[in-house]
C-alpha cells in the first residue's frame, strides 16, 4: 500500500468516527457540548438536521480522498478531484480555526486536534 493511500484511509477513519459522533448527536446523546458551538447538551431539531447533513458530507469527503489515491473509481476528472482535495484542505483549516475559538472547552479540546489531523491528511493528499 502506498503512503498516500494510507493517509486517505486514515482520513476516512477519522471521518467515520465523526459520522458516528454526529449519529449519536442525532439520536439525542448528551454530547452537544462538543459540537455546533457547544451551546446545547442535547441538540435541538435544527442542529440534528445539521448533523445529518454533516454525515452525508463526510461520505463525500471520504470518497474524494479515496478517489484521489485510486482506491475507488473516480466519478469525475482527475483535475476536479485534485481541486476538491485542495478545497477540503482549506475547509478543514478553517475548521481548525473555528474549533480553536469555540466558547466550548470540550469542543476546543476534542474537535480542534481532530480537524487539524484532517487538514494535515488532506494537505498531504493534495500535494501528492
Amino acid at each position: 500500500m502506498a503512503l498516500d493511500q494510507l493517509f486517505a484511509i486514515l482520513a476516512c477513519a477519522l471521518l467515520a468516527g465523526l459520522a458516528i459522533f454526529q449519529g449519536a448527536l442525532i439520536a439525542g446523546a448528551p454530547l452537544g457540548r462538543m459540537a455546533w458551538g457547544g451551546q446545547h447538551r442535547v441538540l435541538p431539531a435544527k442542529l440534528r438536521i445539521g448533523s445529518a447533513l454533516s454525515i452525508a458530507l463526510y461520505g463525500i469527503f471520504a470518497y474524494a480522498a479515496l478517489a484521489k489515491v485510486s482506491l475507488v473509481p473516480a466519478l469525475v476528472s482527475e483535475s476536479f478531484t485534485a481541486i476538491t482535495i485542495w478545497v477540503l484542505t482549506a475547509y478543514f483549516v478553517l475548521g481548525v480555526l473555528m474549533n480553536a475559538i469555540s466558547r466550548s472547552k470540550p469542543e476546543r479540546l476534542i474537535m480542534t486536534p481532530t480537524t487539524l489531523a484532517l487538514a494535515a491528511l488532506y494537505l498531504v493528499l493534495a500535494l501528492h
